[in-house]
């Protein structure tokens, strides 16, 4: 199910807020844009730590894509 909208969001080049969870089990949120997708695991621009990172499909807990308003923000 997530890997779908993932994949959704970086065919239209949005930009996403993330609730991510890392291995130690600490939660963090993320504002990110995709760059690739590979099978369990993707490449995105993290905006929080200003670097290109590698995420675990499975230990993203949800994504909302950020409206225009927002963007106009960052």
């Amino acid at each position: 199910m997530m890997k779908e909208q993932l994949i959704k969001a970086m065919q239209r080049n949005q930009f996403l807020n993330m609730m991510y969870m890392a291995k130690d089990g600490t939660m963090s949120q993320r504002r990110i844009k995709i760059i690739k997708i590979v099978t369990n695991s993707f490449q995105a621009y993290c905006f929080k730590r200003q670097a290109k990172r590698t995420f675990m499909i499975d230990r993203v807990l949800a994504v909302v894509p950020v409206s225009s308003k927002e963007r106009e923000v960052v």
